[in-house]
């Protein structure tokens, strides 16, 4: 009787170690999360939810994400087994991160140059929020509204236009790169430009260029 026993202890205790344990599978997601969210502003909390169904035991796991997805708010973290049986399981997490980000005072025309008046900071979910959402307020002052915004609007990354380095009708340095020369001029803009944008400019000559926009009324022309 108590051979018998032992052995259905034994049995037990083997079928066991045979199987994955779920806690050791959150933890190693967690850690993944965490690595992730490292250079996040704010306070980051992570819940990772457990496996529905029992796995074989791994020796050697490796998680990831899956190609797209976000950092924060609901996500899916997939687990790989690699050895000795391969598998893959995926876990829903939740990573809140509460930080400030910036919304408006009041409403905002479209075009609008934003002036530190125009903002402020709030508190809140990050992970809840969209992926461009701005966090600081100081980089943003100068850029303009793309559309018009809401009081207590999120301001978002892709609702702005960084300032403008080029204005129509100015006087605009010409710097003229090639092969083995660059060469400098003067000519008039002829179009508004950000820091980045292709722009046309006409020199003294009457000759219309395209180039790109840089700070300081400047504009780079590559041949």
């Amino acid at each position: 009787m108590w051979l018998a026993a032992a052995c259905l202890c034994v049995s037990a205790v083997a079928h066991a170690s045979d199987r994955q344990d779920p806690a050791a599978l959150q933890a190693h997601a967690e850690r993944f999360l965490k690595t992730q969210t490292g250079g996040l502003p704010g306070k980051v909390s992570i819940q990772v939810n457990p496996p529905r169904s029992s796995l074989p035991a791994c020796a050697a796991l490796d998680t990831f994400q899956p190609a797209g997805s976000r950092s924060t708010g609901k996500l899916t973290v997939g687990v790989r087994c690699l050895a000795p049986t391969p598998w893959t399981v995926y876990l829903s997490a939740q990573v809140r991160v509460i930080g400030n980000y910036v919304v408006t005072r009041q409403p905002l025309p479209a075009n609008h140059v934003l002036t530190a008046a125009d903002i402020t900071l709030r508190e809140g979910d990050l992970g809840s929020l969209p992926a461009d959402v701005v966090t600081d307020a100081d980089a943003m002052l100068g850029y303009r509204a793309v559309s018009g915004l809401a009081a207590g609007a999120p301001l978002r990354n892709a609702l702005l236009r960084p300032p403008l380095v080029v204005q129509q009708g100015q006087t605009t340095r010409l710097v003229m790169n090639g092969p083995g020369f660059s060469v400098q001029s003067q000519g008039q803009a002829l179009a508004n430009a950000s820091r980045g944008d292709r722009v046309r400019v006409k020199t003294r000559s009457g000759q219309v260029v395209s180039g790109v926009a840089q700070d300081g009324q400047q504009v780079v022309v590559s041949f």
